[in-house]
């Protein structure tokens, strides 16, 4: 019996998905679990299997369409089998594939015939029919009949380069039987062209500029959403960044236990990044305005801390949530933090974990920043930038002693909150990571 293949939906977020390729053709077998085709959301990339072995009958989507979850996209069944009651209203098989047996097809537009030109002489009055408009003029310039050219363009349209090379005043040309040479034809667009257009056509032309070498890359539908929610949001929001650092050795110290006790006690593989995201959960909460979301008339609190966590892919930037990560224990953000950085690598993350955050963190000291401005994700009222960890010098009992320092850049829509406040949890945040063990005791 023939059966539908729907686009899935995955996530309750996501209304439609676009086809990125088909791995079978109509008529091609397919047995259970075989790959059909892949789909992507905004950030996701996925491949859909059979659910049961068949013939593909049918494909009514093509690559690059969007199409809505849980419409039909083929048909999967016994060759022969009537399937026109399964196909999507007003659709037809995509281009390329086999029609549905009994759906009729489109009826073809009608295309009129080419009309044979009719040539009639100059004296026979305006635009004479088939004869382009810089035709009649060359033809007018030089005295000859148009009709007397034999036409060259579309549909026997009479060209200017046709009339160019007609004998003028009834001159014959100078090769054998009074055919036209190649000298009769120039000596003719020299006559038909105006003055200045022969200067120009004498003087030497200068070396063609060098061909610029270049690539047209068409967007990803990732990044056309990621272009659209920046432009939006520097667009629509009043952004201001703080910069503010502090000293790191707290949190590098643990970071090095952590590591040499992860080997002999099983403890899992901390990363200053995981610090990071824990002290910002505990500061947070303080700060409602921070965790929220401003909605033009209102500014919506959240009570708990949903964070975002920034993750470079090679589709592009995606944030996937962190719910909950006040509750969690700096070992649970660390293994949930890169279990949702794994699956947006792998373009396997569920749509649903891509939204939904209150506030995001976005850590770019791997890569040697000191300093940079993050860019807000609307509606959320702010975004924390960690930098990387550079030697700076301090007095300390009057002596000059170095110490590592990390920067840390905020982000705030001045629209929610003003900077005093925006100032007081980048000072707190501070002092949480300066004394970090504390932080964990509490």
């Amino acid at each position: 019996m023939a059966t539908v293949v729907i686009m899935p939906r995955q996530g309750q977020s996501v209304e439609s998905c676009i086809i990125g390729e088909w791995y079978k053709k109509v008529g091609d077998r397919v047995e259970e679990g075989e790959l059909l085709f892949s789909y992507e959301t905004d950030k996701s990339v996925f491949e859909e299997p059979a659910k049961l072995a068949g013939t593909l009958l049918a494909i009514f989507y093509g690559a690059n369409d969007d199409v809505p979850c849980l419409e039909t996209v083929a048909v999967i069944g016994e060759p022969g089998e009537d399937y026109t009651h399964l196909a999507p209203r007003g659709s037809i098989p995509a281009e390329g594939t086999a029609s549905a047996p009994g759906v009729s097809e489109p009826a073809a537009v009608p295309v009129a015939e080419p009309v044979p030109a009719t040539v009639a002489p100059l004296s026979a009055g305006a635009a004479a029919r088939g004869i382009s408009p810089r035709a009649r003029q060359a033809a007018q310039r030089l005295r000859v009949d148009p009709a007397a050219a034999q036409a060259s363009g579309p549909n026997g349209r009479v060209i200017e380069r046709d009339v160019l090379v007609l004998p003028k005043d009834g001159r014959t040309g100078t090769g054998l039987g009074g055919r036209l040479t190649e000298a009769d034809k120039a000596m003719a667009a020299v006559e038909a062209a105006p003055a200045a257009a022969v200067a120009v056509a004498i003087a030497p032309s200068p070396a063609a500029p060098a061909v610029a070498e270049y690539e047209d890359v068409k967007l990803t539908n990732i990044r056309k959403v990621i272009a659209k929610s920046m432009q939006q949001s520097l667009s629509t929001m009043a952004q201001l960044t703080h910069t503010s650092s502090f000293d790191a050795t707290n949190i590098l110290a643990l970071r090095k236990q952590l590591k040499a006790a992860g080997e002999k006690m099983a403890v899992p593989n901390i990363t200053l990044n995981d610090i990071l995201l824990f002290a910002v959960s505990r500061v947070l909460p303080k700060h409602p305005d921070l965790n929220a979301h401003f909605l033009d008339d209102r500014i919506r609190r959240f009570k708990g801390v949903n964070l975002g966590v920034a993750v470079d892919t090679p589709r592009g930037l995606m944030v996937p949530t962190l719910f909950h990560a006040d509750q969690k224990s700096l070992s649970q953000i660390s293994t949930e933090a890169k279990a949702l950085a794994a699956a947006c690598q792998d373009g396997s993350i569920n749509p649903d974990l891509l939204q939904g955050a209150s506030f995001t963190v976005s850590n770019l000291g791997a890569l040697g920043v000191e300093h940079f401005t993050p860019v807000i994700n609307p509606p959320q009222a702010g975004i924390l930038g960690v930098n990387c960890i550079t030697e700076r010098v301090r007095t300390v009992e009057g002596q000059l002693t170095a110490y590592p320092a990390m920067g840390l850049s905020l982000t705030y829509d001045h629209r929610a909150l003003d900077g005093a406040p925006a100032s007081r949890f980048l000072q707190e945040l501070c002092t949480a990571l300066e004394n970090f063990n504390a932080l964990l005791i509490g």
